[in-house]
């Protein structure tokens, strides 16, 4: 919906000022008002990793992004609520469609042994921030009377989002596969499933490790 309304009201992808045609602006405004309320029901989940103790997933990483976001879309929501503010919410909007979907087919114990893709999750994360900075840098470039303080901050954000992620991935895939690598050596073979003798491996292990959004 928010793509459509974007794209049929011939909105400027380097730049666009929050005030354009009263009625396109209307219909970004009431959909990203139920983007910044999916923010806080995401918020939500701290509360049931405390419920169920896995402390091991409230990390600083996930404090951090989860809560910033729910500020930082309220300062949005109130001030800038429309224009440029749309491109972060459409591409986060998607990197969740199919980050829930990986989520709610690793509840069906079936498709557990085929979901060997959560890496490339917070890869089309990183592209996401990414690509966010580009557009937003883009604004600064060829301004179109968009609060410039907010893009450099937006800029600033997501280069913080970008450190924390990489390094997220790099402590999850990048040394527990060497680590992997390290096992198999030794002469104790991982199989596909994500059990070596009988023990979860640690590839398995850190899928299940951390949730990040």
């Amino acid at each position: 919906m928010l793509v459509t309304a974007v794209w049929h009201g011939g909105y400027n992808f380097y730049c666009q000022d929050t005030h354009s045609a009263q009625e396109v602006d209307n219909k970004i405004i009431n959909v990203l008002w139920w983007y910044y309320f999916s923010k806080l029901i995401e918020f939500m989940d701290t509360f049931f990793f405390i419920l169920r103790k896995n402390n091991h997933q409230i990390t600083f990483l996930h404090i951090y992004h989860h809560a910033s976001m729910l500020n930082i879309w309220w300062f949005v929501m109130n001030w800038i609520p429309c224009g440029h503010s749309y491109f972060g919410a459409s591409l986060n909007s998607f990197v969740h469609v199919v980050m829930y979907s990986y989520y709610g087919l690793s509840a069906i114990p079936a498709m557990r042994p085929y979901l060997w893709w959560k890496k490339y999750i917070t890869q089309l994360q990183l592209i996401q921030f990414f690509l966010t900075m580009t557009q937003t840098m883009c604004a600064v470039i060829w301004p179109c009377g968009f609060p410039m303080a907010w893009l450099y901050f937006q800029i600033s954000y997501m280069v913080t989002l970008i450190i924390l992620f990489s390094n997220f991935y790099i402590q999850t895939y990048k040394k527990h596969s060497g680590s992997l690598k390290k096992e198999h050596q030794n002469g104790s073979p991982v199989s596909t499933n994500g059990h070596a003798n009988g023990t979860p491996s640690l590839e398995h292990t850190a899928h299940k490790k951390l949730r990040v959004d």
